[in-house]
């Protein structure tokens, strides 16, 4: 009887010191594994951030077709030309104001065409309504709306050449580092492209498509 007890406590005993010995091992491990989360944590939070600068549209639906009220009036086409209301969030930190623009890459032209240029937007301004492209409206008296590829100020809507297909319609608002380009409204659409592209810390896309 007195064997087995003194082979049962040597027993506990060799088991206390395993554990003593496997603590500071375990401890240590989850100590590295929070070290390395918090590196990636702190990595990707710019990334996440960045992703989260999203474009919608109460009057357009992202891959959807192009309304005949953002048509363009002329050259063939009998739209409305009102721009499409657009509002967007998430935008980065540092964002000092905003730009818009709407582009056609699939306009047989070798450059696209632009169709709305708008910039110098205030960055507590986070939307446009409907028919906010028409500078006589009045609906966005800080920013500058600039000549676009129909040759004058404000929103000029789809009017791709007949029998060429869809043509993809591109609404970008830019996030920018400064609060005003200096540039006025007879700027031509690339110059004003160029000094977005210089200044901005995040885009937002959204896309529709039209054809005739």
């Amino acid at each position: 009887m007195g064997v087995m007890n003194r082979d049962m406590a040597r027993n506990r005993m060799y088991s206390e010191v395993a554990g003593a010995v496997r603590r500071p091992a375990t401890l240590l491990a989850a100590l590295w594994v929070s070290i390395v989360l918090t590196m990636i944590s702190t990595v990707a939070a710019p990334n996440a951030r960045a992703e989260t600068f999203q474009l919608a549209s109460n009057t357009l639906e992202d891959g959807g077709r192009m309304a005949r009220a953002q048509l363009f009036y002329g050259f063939g086409c009998s739209g409305e030309n009102i721009s499409p209301e657009l509002h967007w969030q998430g935008a980065p930190q540092g964002t000092r104001s905003f730009a818009v623009v709407m582009h056609d890459p699939d306009a047989p032209t070798g450059s696209g065409w632009w169709h709305w240029v708008v910039f110098n937007i205030p960055a507590d301004v986070t939307s446009l309504p409907e028919g906010a492209g028409d500078p006589k409206s009045g609906l966005i008296p800080e920013a500058i709306q600039s000549r676009t590829d129909f040759g004058s100020p404000g929103y000029g809507g789809a009017c791709p050449p007949e029998g060429h297909g869809d043509h993809r319609y591109q609404f970008r608002v830019y996030a920018l580092k400064v609060d005003q380009l200096k540039l006025d409204q007879a700027t031509p659409a690339a110059m004003v492209a160029y000094q977005i592209n210089a200044n901005k810390l995040a885009e937002a896309q959204l896309e529709v498509k039209y054809g005739r």
